[in-house]
């Protein structure tokens, strides 16, 4: 008698499925350019690209399963490395959906939710670009007044006041937790000018393992209730 998958088995096998799909196209499409047009690129400095950035990539990339999966549920993190731009929008709705179900990601219900909520973003996500799109070609006007110089600062300020959103929340519930990440990421911020909003994805993992390590020596000596 064959056994039934349970819910999570199933969660990994269609994950394993998108992902490995997903790596397909990634590597289909510039391919299939090179084939079309004949533009092959100098291997050789491919090669030396290649060499000094994937350490880099790998590394991230190791990082961030570690990272988000115990944050957003196996379900979600599929979901968001699929999709992609996790740390600026998937993380985020996730958070914010299981914080309001009040469920947490290790719970099969915070599977859910968060898979669910990460979902409904990138559908979402998905018809406001193409209405945005759309209108920007039909009605010029309008992208003429978005792409303005005076919107432009409002527009920098959307990701800022996004985190600065769910900063507020989180803080007021671990303050004494909060404090030693807040410092570390200001001082990196000021006192490192490479650093910008480029580099994101690298300082969320970096962010979230010091914060654990903190978390963890602050238990042990009984500084948190």
């Amino acid at each position: 008698m064959k056994k039934e998958m349970t819910y999570l088995e199933s969660v990994h096998r269609h994950g394993r499925a998108w992902g490995f799909t997903l790596l397909v196209l990634i590597l289909v499409f510039p391919t299939a350019l090179c084939l079309i047009f004949n533009a092959l690129p100098d291997w050789q400095a491919l090669l030396k690209a290649l060499i000094a950035v994937l350490p880099m990539y790998w590394a991230v990339g190791i990082v961030e399963i570690f990272t988000y999966v115990p944050m957003l549920g196996a379900g979600g993190a599929y979901l968001s490395f699929v999709t992609g731009n996790i740390s600026n929008l998937k993380l985020p709705v996730a958070i914010d959906a299981m914080e309001k179900a009040k469920v947490k990601a290790t719970s099969e219900e915070g599977e859910i939710i968060s898979t669910i909520s990460i979902a409904v973003s990138s559908i979402v996500t998905t018809f406001i670009i193409i209405i945005g799109v759309v209108l920007l070609l039909i009605v010029e006007p309008i992208g003429a007044f978005i792409s303005s110089p005076a919107l432009e600062p409002a527009f920098a300020q959307i990701l800022p006041a996004l985190f600065g959103g769910l900063a507020v929340v989180f803080i007021s519930k671990n303050l004494k937790l909060s404090i030693a990440p807040i410092i570390l990421m200001l001082g990196l911020f000021i006192f490192v000018p490479a650093l910008n909003e480029g580099t994101v994805g690298i300082m969320v993992p970096v962010g979230v393992i010091f914060t654990v390590a903190i978390a963890r020596i602050m238990y042990k000596k009984g500084w948190l209730n």
